[in-house]
């Protein structure tokens, strides 16, 4: 069973997917949303699952420094009831703490792209962060 991998922002939510045996994880793309407006991109997530075959999602938990829940770990755990509501598919957190600074780090030093080249890509890479880290952490998925 493939996974999607998100990384809920906002603004955005970055997406990627892993491979059907849960190898590796690949960023797909960035839904726009407007989290103050009560638009959440369920629409592109449902045309995503079903042109990538996913049957589940991970979500990042932005929690602080010191292990506390904030206002984003909040936001993030919403937007998991909305896809379960909407999909009726499982759905797992994972601890994303610097995911967004790693894949910063690593577009500055590998791929040297400018500032705005960057900010159209850092959260699917975020999201592939954090969806490798899940597949790293809990083995290889059972084949669907």
């Amino acid at each position: 069973m493939k996974l999607m991998g998100l990384d809920v922002g906002s603004r955005t939510v970055g997406v990627a997917v892993s491979d059907a045996f849960g190898w590796t994880a690949q960023g797909v793309e960035i839904v726009r949303i407007n989290e103050d407006e009560g638009e959440f991109g369920l629409d592109r997530i449902e045309e995503l699952m079903k042109a990538h075959g996913t049957g589940g999602f991970v979500l990042g938990l932005p929690k602080n420094m010191n292990n506390t829940l904030g206002p984003r770990v909040e936001a993030s755990q919403h937007y998991g009831e909305l896809l379960s509501e909407r999909f009726h598919q499982p759905i797992d957190f994972i601890d994303e703490r610097l995911t967004t600074v790693e894949a910063e780090r690593m577009l500055v030093e590998q791929a040297d792209t400018s500032r705005k080249k960057r900010k159209k890509v850092i959260d699917k890479l975020a999201a592939a962060l954090i969806l490798q880290n899940y597949l790293d952490a809990h083995g290889k998925l059972t084949q669907a």
